[in-house]
């Protein structure tokens, strides 16, 4: 069975070019008048052909001089209009040039605006590698086609419609004859050029899945090796690589028979031009050639057909047929920027995170009216609570959380969790433990709202946390996980990433409360040493401890412990847990931990199952119910 050839959108191209007139209409404007100036001047040889060889016929009879001062006066303009052309074509390409980058930059700018204001589920659902094809392979696409295709096609398609108007100007019977060829290379368009541009279409798709795997592989390559999942993983992208190479292929095939086909079908409409206009010419007018230029001249629109209109007709086909040749051979550039354009539009379109949470979280201080909003950071904040009549009230941030009957599916056949109760009042510290996949992490993310929830209610502060702003929620929340994520710049800068206004004193206080100030100073720059590649160059537990001081630095009422010491050694742990207590303390804990260890000291803990509450109390009362959270603990129970 033959694959669905992908179906061609005009649609989604048209309406990112869109993009580009809307940007840049002034500049465009003098693209376009520089592309006109460009495609008269193109006309100019056949014309001056037709004129320079009636001259010379001329002076053959009566003499160079004779004709002497004609031929100045005619080359003269010629020339001027030469110079015209090659200014216009040096000032559409300078105007280009910069409308090009800044398409481009407008362009990446709303992509990347777009990627901020998705929901986490997208990231979920989409491949990284391919996500980062977008703004490589699909933007170059684009940038082709406003470069190079777009000024190529404007001129070719005006150079041919001037070059019809002048065919019809000297000789109707020989421009019927080249619209014969010219319906010929519409159909060879039609049916080799729509498989070709389908081709480059499937072609950009094919490349966006082998960088999305190589992308993958690339982070993933010490797991690689530690499964020795070499062979499989070559297999793997062996299909995908082949999948390439066929597209490829299919499509350069089609491409490159494309242009020989119109350029050969122009040759033969170059002989059969030579051929009706020789049978014009040897009739001596009784084939009567009808032209606009003779109804000007002689007033009648009949008259003998002359070498010099045939002259200046062949040298009209030929540009006539390198021009449509021109436009086939943007035909695959075009192809190549619809899949970009629909595939960049498929990032675009994508319906932003929803927020319409009317309550906002704000810096306050107490005062003997109550609590006050103020401008500067103060450690103090409160929830800013509008009601119906537009009256503001405040609620001051305590970290109280409430669970009631929570149910919640990722795909809605298929729950996760199930009527889920539980509470977490200020400064109480509460650990779920379960197997993988009990649904320990969707409740996590369900405080932070990165997913909603299905049915129940959950209340921060007494506040449905659907009425705050998910920003002001997500700024009450600190977040440690077990996935570390650093960013290219300085060990500062990775630790201010949690409070963008903190000062350099209050990172480095964030650095000693996490244990994380004693290695930093180590460093060979100390605070000031560069991190890349994800902190590459630190270890594992290094990385860790730092993520820990980037969430302490940010000071919040509520903080969510994600496996934050899985990947500490023993030792390092006893560090981190001597910060983490000071951390934690006055502050609502949400933590989620295999290590049985580390939940101990818990208010309350949570063992999960298939995403339902089996059992719950603190570490003595689950240990005298003797239950799962017991055999867990005893080791009669494995975690999974």
């Amino acid at each position: 069975m033959k694959p669905k050839r992908p179906e061609i959108h005009l649609r989604s191209l048209g309406r990112v070019v869109g993009v580009l007139f809307r940007t840049f209409p002034v500049q465009l404007s003098l693209v376009a008048l520089c592309t006109l100036i460009s495609a008269l001047v193109g006309i100019v040889p056949p014309v001056f052909t037709e004129r320079i060889s009636a001259i010379i016929l001329r002076g053959l009879d009566e003499g160079w001089a004779a004709v002497y001062p004609s031929f100045v006066r005619l080359l003269i303009p010629v020339l001027c209009l030469y110079l015209l052309g090659i200014a216009a074509n040096a000032a559409q390409a300078q105007i280009m040039a910069r409308v090009t980058q800044g398409f481009l930059h407008t362009l990446r700018t709303r992509m990347f605006d777009r990627m901020q204001e998705l929901p986490l589920r997208y990231f979920d659902t989409h491949n990284h590698g391919d996500i980062m094809s977008y703004y490589t392979n699909d933007v170059d696409t684009l940038r082709q086609l406003v470069s190079q295709t777009l000024p190529h096609l404007v001129l070719s398609a005006l150079t041919v419609v001037f070059l019809l108007c002048a065919m019809a100007y000297f000789s109707i019977p020989l421009m019927l004859v080249v619209l014969l060829g010219v319906v010929a290379m519409i159909h060879v368009t039609r049916t080799v050029g729509g498989r070709s541009a389908s081709s480059f279409i499937q072609q950009q798709r094919s490349l966006g899945a082998v960088e999305g795997f190589v992308e993958e592989l690339i982070q993933g390559q010490k797991v690689v090796k530690v499964f020795c999942h070499e062979q499989a993983t070559e297999a793997d992208f062996d299909r995908l690589n082949d999948s390439l190479q066929q597209d490829v292929e299919r499509a350069n095939r089609f491409g490159n028979i494309f242009g020989p086909i119109i350029m050969n079908i122009g040759n033969i409409l170059y002989v059969l031009m030579a051929f009706a206009g020789g049978a014009l010419i040897t009739s001596r007018g009784k084939i009567p050639n009808l032209s606009v230029q003779n109804l000007i001249t002689t007033g009648s629109l009949a008259a003998a057909l002359t070498i010099p209109v045939v002259t200046s007709y062949l040298n009209m086909v030929k540009q006539f047929t390198a021009n449509v040749n021109q436009v086939s051979q943007q035909i695959n550039s075009v192809a190549m920027a619809m899949a970009g354009a629909e595939r960049i539009l498929d990032l675009l379109d994508q319906e932003p995170e929803t927020d319409e949470g009317d309550v906002t979280l704000v810096n306050c201080h107490e005062t003997a009216d109550g609590i006050a909003e103020c401008p500067e950071h103060t450690g103090q904040w409160a929830w800013k609570v509008p009601d119906a009549d537009g009256r503001v009230s405040y609620v001051p941030l305590r970290g109280d959380v409430r669970f009631k009957d929570v149910d919640f599916a990722y795909v809605p056949e298929k729950p996760v969790l199930h009527d889920i109760t539980l509470y977490a009042k200020p400064g109480q510290k509460l650990a779920f433990v379960g197997a993988t996949g009990a649904g320990k992490t969707t409740i996590t993310n369900l405080i932070n709202r990165f997913y909603d929830i299905s049915d129940g209610a959950i209340t921060y502060d007494g506040i449905d946390v659907r009425r705050i702003a998910k920003a002001s929620l997500r700024h009450s929340l600190g977040i440690v996980l077990q996935d570390v994520n650093l960013f290219t710049g300085t060990v500062m800068d990775n630790i201010r990433y949690g409070r963008l206004d903190a000062t350099d004193d209050d990172c480095i206080r964030a650095a000693k409360l996490a244990n994380a100030h004693d290695f930093i100073t180590r460093l060979p720059e100390g605070y000031a040493t560069v991190l890349t590649g994800n902190g590459a160059s630190l270890s594992q537990g290094q990385r860790q401890l730092i993520s820990i001081a980037r969430a302490a630095v940010a000071d919040p009422p509520v903080m969510i412990l994600d496996e934050a010491t899985s990947s500490i050694d023993t030792r390092t742990e006893l560090l981190v847990q001597q910060g983490m207590d000071a951390l934690m303390e006055g502050r609502t804990v949400f933590v989620i931990a295999h290590r049985l260890s580390t939940v101990r000291n818990s208010n309350a803990i949570m063992v999960l199952d298939h995403g339902r509450i089996i059992e719950r109390g603190d570490h003595d009362d689950l240990l005298r119910q003797k239950g799962v959270y017991y055999g867990l603990y005893t080791g009669a129970f494995e975690m999974e």
